[in-house]
């Protein structure tokens, strides 16, 4: 931008230098006083002028003291002549200067010239700075050909079975024959699908390292602008491109900007989008063939693609790019440690089992806030502690310790926090305690973090049984100890109750409701979320739904008293323990509840290795339905009234 100012700054000098010049030129050579015709004749009549110079109608000479002048003399005065003989003044005729026509027309079209050149010089400058406002149609495909910093297979870790998937066309185009001679034909489509974070685009980027053909990237968003036809122009130049460089890969990154179901607008407007999904689907299984063309797209929400965009000889293969398993998360550990150094103590493997559901994105982000800790403490090598501290601060959010909070909330967040380890460390069948701690971190005032055994996929009910009383035993130990209510457990009871909606109305798991799902979404895929529900049901059982929800969350309620209030003793202790240490592991959980004491372990903050018993909450479980539902509440900053 700064140069296209500076040019702009040089052209408007040039453009004033040239008229300034052309004025100066236009300007007689010497100075003359212009004089009234009958002002001239009084001069001639007394003697004062001694010559004349006659050009056509106008005059001009010089009196008898050496003084010039000039005038303008009437057309065709016969009596002029006549009285400067009389008077003896020298008389000098000449040509009037004829202009030649070229001359004319360039300084009559000057002005028009000058703004036409400025006009070009402003197309140009748009054209290099990549607005190309006369290419509206053009594809903005971008053509990798990096060959120094590109990225390959060996770049990629944790999806062994969509890099096997896509290996398999880099020798299809690299081998054809190898196929084509028992009659099989190269996909024209691959489809990445998979949560975001999980590598799709990192995928794509590996095979345009791989493959040495053409690699076109463009992005779902880059087709559709505000002009009508531009979307469809730029699939067709894309798609013109790719032929005249087969074979090649064109990757469309995001397609479900593009690719969204048709006739789900809402409230009319026109149909550019559309019209670029059609002629998408055209230009991918039409009447022309591309042969040698393959495109590679990715988006993390195929529900809402067209149903015609995911066919057969469209999309030939769909790849699931997934959250990566332990052995997946050490590859991915040890590909962006590769170049952090890292202290003997640093075990990858522990790292991975502490981190399920972590997704690559997470685990680069990860590794590199623990390396920013270490750099903040001037270490030369990344520790394991900076790690812990590191999962802490994305799992559970960012320390607050600058927070002033008054003794009284702080010893409510005690006994609520306390209340969730109990309750989740008595029940049977739940996951360990990890981490208990009342230094406000994110928006919670304190955190209780729990730990899954290993990965789970699916939950049993008495598990959510038992979480539903997890969530409720920081409300159950205010009320046991401090005999009153406080609107910290407002997170805590939210979630509760939508985890038991869940229960009854999507998973069946109401004796009294019977296995039946209550409430059908109506999903505005154009929107790309859920708008609303219909409500398939009577009245009728919209109460018994609500009694059934209350009953669920009112027995975990139960459940959660009846635990800390046999166990009163050691709620107190612990309670005590959160206020003297302001954070507790796992083991220092296990200690209280056996009795002994922990007054003389290491200073509070500290955290053991993680064992394979004890590993950190899957921050993506129960899919989307008990997303968060799972981990021992935390409570969060109260709301004024």
């Amino acid at each position: 931008m700064n140069q296209f100012y500076k040019n702009l700054a040089l052209w408007l000098v040039i453009g004033i230098v040239l008229i300034a010049l052309f004025n100066m030129f236009n300007q007689p050579l010497t100075p003359q006083s212009e004089v009234v015709f009958s002002d001239f004749m009084d001069q001639v009549e007394q003697g004062q002028v001694n010559e004349v110079v006659i050009s056509g109608d106008n005059i001009s000479g010089k009196y008898v003291d050496g003084k010039a002048f000039q005038t303008t003399a009437p057309p065709k005065d016969p009596d002029l002549i006549k009285s400067l003989r009389q008077k003896s003044v020298r008389i000098v005729v000449v040509a009037p200067e004829q202009t030649s026509w070229y001359m004319s027309i360039l300084i009559s079209w000057f002005p028009m010239l000058l703004l036409l050149g400025i006009w070009i010089f402003f197309m140009r400058q748009m054209q290099a700075g990549g607005g190309k406002a006369m290419s509206f149609g053009k594809s903005k495909a971008r053509l990798l050909n990096d060959t120094k910093n590109k990225t390959t297979f060996k770049d990629v870790a944790g999806v062994d079975e969509a890099k096997e998937e896509l290996h398999e066309i880099i020798e299809f185009l690299k081998e054809p024959q190898k196929f084509s001679k028992l009659g099989g034909k190269i996909p024209k489509g691959v489809l990445l699908i998979g949560p975001p974070g999980t590598g799709k685009t990192l995928l794509a980027r590996a095979i345009s390292g791989e493959a040495n053909v053409p690699f076109f990237s463009i992005s779902g968003s880059d087709f559709v602008e505000m002009f009508v036809g531009v979307g469809a122009s730029r699939v067709r130049d894309l798609f013109e491109q790719g032929k005249k460089n087969s074979p090649c890969i064109i990757f469309i990154d995001e397609i479900d900007a593009v690719g969204r179901h048709r006739g789900a607008g809402l409230g009319g407007g026109h149909d550019e989008r559309e019209q670029t999904l059609n002629q998408l689907l055209v230009e991918m299984d039409g009447f022309e063939n591309n042969e040698g063309v393959i495109l590679l797209a990715s988006t993390n929400r195929p529900d809402v693609l067209d149903p015609a965009l995911l066919r057969p000889g469209r999309f030939d293969r769909q790849v699931t790019v997934g959250r990566p398993d332990v052995k997946g998360r050490v590859g991915i550990l040890k590909v962006h440690t590769s170049t952090v150094p890292l202290t003997d103590e640093v075990d990858l493997k522990v790292i991975a089992r502490g981190t399920p559901g972590f997704t690559g994105a997470d685990l680069a982000n990860l590794v590199n806030e623990a390396a920013l800790l270490a750099a903040r403490d001037d270490k030369k090598a990344v520790a394991m502690v900076d790690f812990e501290e590191a999962k802490d601060k994305v799992m559970m959010g960012v320390e607050r310790r600058s927070m002033v909070i008054s003794d009284k909330e702080k010893k409510n967040t005690a006994y609520h926090e306390s209340g969730h380890a109990l309750v989740a460390a008595l029940l049977p069948g739940t996951d360990p305690i990890h981490k208990v701690t009342i230094i406000p971190r994110g928006r919670a005032l304190g955190v209780t973090m729990q730990l899954p055994m290993d990965e789970q996929h699916t939950y049993q009910r008495n598990y959510l049984f038992s979480s539903l009383a997890i969530l409720m035993g920081g409300r159950c130990a205010e009320e046991i100890c401090l005999g009153e209510m406080t609107t910290g457990a407002g997170n805590d009871i939210e979630r509760a109750t939508e985890m038991a909606r869940k229960m009854v109305c999507e998973w069946g798991m109401s004796d009294k409701m019977g296995p039946l799902t209550y409430g059908a979404k109506e999903e505005q895929v154009f929107l790309g979320k859920d708008m609303s529900s219909q409500k398939n049901f009577s009245d009728q059982t919209a109460k018994l739904i609500d009694q059934e929800v209350k009953t669920l969350v009112m027995d975990g309620y139960t459940r959660a008293t009846d635990l800390l209030k046999n166990n009163r003793d050691v709620l107190e202790k612990m309670a005590q323990a959160l206020l003297e240490r302001e954070t507790l592991d796992g083991q220092d959980i296990k200690d209280i509840i056996s009795g002994k004491d922990i007054s003389d372990d290491e200073d509070s903050g500290t955290t053991q290795d993680i064992k394979p018993d004890k590993l950190p909450v899957d921050k993506n479980k129960l899919e989307s339905e008990a997303e968060e539902g799972l981990m021992g509440g935390g409570m969060p900053d109260p709301t004024p009234a």
